[in-house]
Formats: C-alpha cells, sequence, structure tokens
C-alpha cells in the first residue's frame, strides 16, 4: 500500500479537475476533513496505522466523484477508488474498506462503524467550528450557482432543516461541537422568525 503517492495523485487530480464554481466542495474542503478526520481519530484513540492510513485515504477521496457528477458523487468517487487505488497496492479488502467509509458520508449519513462516523463528523466538522458562517456562505454561493437554491430565505430554511437532522457521531464531536452547531441553530431559527413577509418586505 503506496499511501502517499494515492494521496498525491487524487490531490492533483482535485486541483486541476474540479468546477471553479464549487466553492465549498473543493480542494480545500477535502484537506480540512483529512485534517479534521487525523484530530478526532487521535482524540477516538485510533492508533493502528494501517486503520489511520486507510481512514486518511477515504478522506482524501471521499468527494473525489465531484471530477464528474454533483449529484451520486459518492458513488462515483468509489469508482475512482477503485479504478484508481489497486495500482497503489491496495488490496481489494482495504478498497472495500475505503468505499464503504466514503459511502457513509452521504446524507442523511448512516455509518456502521467506527471509523465511518470519524469521517462523517469530520466531513461536517464546520457545523460546530467558529468558522462556521464563511464555510456555509461558500455552500450557498456553490449552491446559487447551480441554481439550487432561489432565495436567502430558501438558504436558511434549507440549514435550519439540515442542522435539525444533522447529529454527530463520535463522543470528541459531540463534546467539541453539539453545543456550539445548537447556538447556531438557534441564531437561524431566530433569523427566521423575524424574516418580513412578502406582504411587508
Amino acid at each position: 500500500m503506496r499511501a502517499l503517492p494515492a494521496e498525491a495523485f487524487i490531490v492533483r487530480e482535485l486541483r486541476r479537475g474540479l468546477a471553479p464554481t464549487l466553492y465549498y466542495h473543493s480542494l480545500a474542503h477535502t484537506l480540512d476533513v483529512a485534517q479534521a478526520a487525523q484530530t478526532l481519530a487521535a482524540a477516538e484513540g485510533v492508533t493502528d496505522a494501517e486503520t489511520l492510513t486507510l481512514l486518511r485515504t477515504a478522506a482524501l477521496y471521499h468527494d473525489a466523484g465531484f471530477l464528474h457528477t454533483y449529484e451520486g458523487h459518492e458513488a462515483r468517487g468509489c469508482e475512482i477508488v477503485r479504478g484508481t487505488l489497486p495500482e497503489f497496492g491496495y488490496s481489494p479488502g482495504q478498497v472495500e474498506k475505503i468505499c464503504a467509509l466514503i459511502i457513509a458520508t452521504q446524507y442523511p449519513q448512516e455509518p456502521r462503524c467506527h471509523l465511518a462516523q470519524i469521517l462523517c463528523d469530520a466531513d461536517l466538522d464546520y457545523l460546530g467550528r467558529p468558522d462556521f458562517v464563511p464555510i456555509s456562505t461558500s455552500l450557498f454561493r456553490e449552491l446559487t450557482a447551480r441554481q439550487l437554491i432561489a432565495s436567502e430565505h430558501a438558504w436558511f430554511q434549507l440549514q435550519e432543516r439540515f442542522l435539525t437532522g444533522h447529529q454527530y457521531w463520535t463522543a470528541t464531536a459531540l463534546a467539541l461541537r453539539a453545543a456550539p452547531k445548537q447556538a447556531r441553530l438557534a441564531h437561524i431559527r431566530a433569523r427566521l422568525a423575524a424574516w418580513p413577509s412578502p406582504a411587508t418586505a
């Protein structure tokens, strides 16, 4: 398993191949998720070298499907994993573990093992972080560019639904991110409650 060349390959592909209007699902997001996964894994007591390598590989490949499609990018990412990682010495079993981790990040998240819980929490780590506003704004820009969101009001409604339905899975993320995320949700609900009605706007 030659992890470093495999990582360098996908980072290079993402840097040159992602659409410039992927303001949120950018290379910066992928690198952020990889770092968050590493931090969470350490806090969760994951020490096995192979396990940590598989987690990092999954983090770096988890949004690779965006190179080819917007909808169903997780499944497309798994196709990339299956077509690429064997060339870097990953075994069939390791490839399928990585694919299972990637599929777990599909929303609504359904992580079926501890490692999947870590990757899912890393993927949405920003929901409970101080940089929530600039990161969420980048997602608003991305959805607007694809005409997937109609207005700022619709955006806040979407955020309210998403934050309400989301949960953190690991003890570490629950301790660090759940309370700030709930405070953000309360702020969004307050903004929606105060939103001018069309008749008075």
